[in-house]
């Protein structure tokens, strides 16, 4: 899987310069928005969407999302390169909501760098975050596949219905880390994670399968699919920032023990918390609920969290999901390349060390 990422990136990140180009001015202006009432400012549009969002791009990234979707759609027998410019939707879509949820969770660093908001202020980051949602959809609205308009409709209805649950589980998440006290079960956080990051996920099997014209269990298959690898995914995120503060994980592109500082409420939390005794329980969640910690702190939270045995009881559950997304697709008459692509696939978002 890490060729199949490296090899579809540069033409994954052409497709995307193709929607929003690195370098504006005011024929693309007119082209992509329409003719301006009265001028439009390629100048500040510049520096208040494409050089923030390049600047993330440009930091790195594997594409999965994207690389992904166009494995589904070699999957189902179809040439990925004549769908390429909708692999950009939920490229772009990721990128907008980790521009937002950095500024929301007041990260300091995002893939090695200074969060966007740093450089370019929240206004600017905000902005632009919040027009990579809607700059997607221009897609639909181009049409450069040639779908046929139910097609084109089936797409807009699912956007609309992930993207809106996308936002059920990043509210959840904020509430949880503003309070003091870990009140959430496991399985509650779960649910957050399939809202917020399997969505995203969902987007990119049910887009491939719908721009296809895949049959409608096909599709609930691969969304199964796409979720439960997100959800792995997302609890494979938590468990680097751990081991990476702890000096087990290669360079992870965060600030020192940055799910701690942000008071999350990972599944590796909610596990120390039952499992540890009492004082120590206590004490993870005043180091959570704290507005700044010490490194000092941090190390003691996260001793906490890998003495209660937090770390490998969060691995089991990702390789135990990842195990049903394998199998969620294990029937499908899948072409057999790509196939197995996608069984590597859900081993490589646990395995990973970046």
């Amino acid at each position: 899987m890490r060729k199949t990422l490296a090899e579809w990136r540069p033409a994954v990140d052409e497709a995307i310069a193709d929607l929003v180009p690195q370098e504006i001015d005011a024929e693309y202006l007119e082209t992509f928005f329409g003719e301006p009432t009265y001028e439009y400012d390629p100048q500040g549009i510049q520096r208040a969407l494409s050089d923030p969002l390049w600047d993330l791009l440009d930091r790195g990234g594997k594409r999965w999302r994207a690389v992904l979707f166009l494995v589904f759609v070699e999957a189902f027998g179809e040439n990925p390169e004549a769908y390429l410019p909708y692999a950009c939707i939920p490229e772009i879509l990721h990128n907008g909501t980790i521009i937002v949820d950095d500024v929301e969770d007041e990260a300091s660093m995002r893939r090695g760098d200074d969060a966007l908001h740093h450089i370019y202020g929240q206004d600017v980051a905000l902005n632009a975050g919040n027009a990579m949602y809607f700059l997607p959809l221009k897609l639909l609205m181009e049409n450069p596949g040639d779908l046929p308009p139910e097609r084109r409709l089936a797409a807009y209805e699912m956007l609309m219905y992930e993207l809106n649950r996308t936002h059920l589980g990043q509210g959840m998440d904020i509430c949880w880390h503003n309070e003091r006290d870990v009140r959430i079960t496991a399985e509650q956080y779960l649910e957050m994670c399939a809202c917020k990051t399997g969505c995203l996920g969902r987007i990119v099997a049910r887009l491939a399968a719908i721009v296809t014209d895949q049959p409608t269990a096909v599709e609930h298959a691969v969304a199964d699919y796409a979720e439960l690898t997100s959800v792995a995914f997302q609890i494979g995120d938590d468990i680097l920032d751990v081991e990476n503060s702890l000096g087990r994980a290669g360079e992870f592109g965060k600030e020192f023990g940055n799910d701690v500082r942000e008071g999350k409420k990972t599944l590796l939390v909610i596990h120390a918390i039952r499992e540890s005794e009492p004082e120590h329980a206590a004490r993870l969640q005043e180091i959570l609920a704290a507005d700044t910690n010490t490194d000092e702190e941090v190390l003691e939270a996260l001793s906490i969290i890998d003495d209660a045995g937090s770390i490998d009881y969060a691995r089991d559950r990702a390789l135990a999901l990842a195990a049903e997304a394998r199998e969620s697709i294990a029937d499908l008459d899948l072409e057999e390349t790509a196939y197995e692509e996608l069984q590597e696939f859900t081993e490589f978002v646990i395995d990973r060390d970046v």
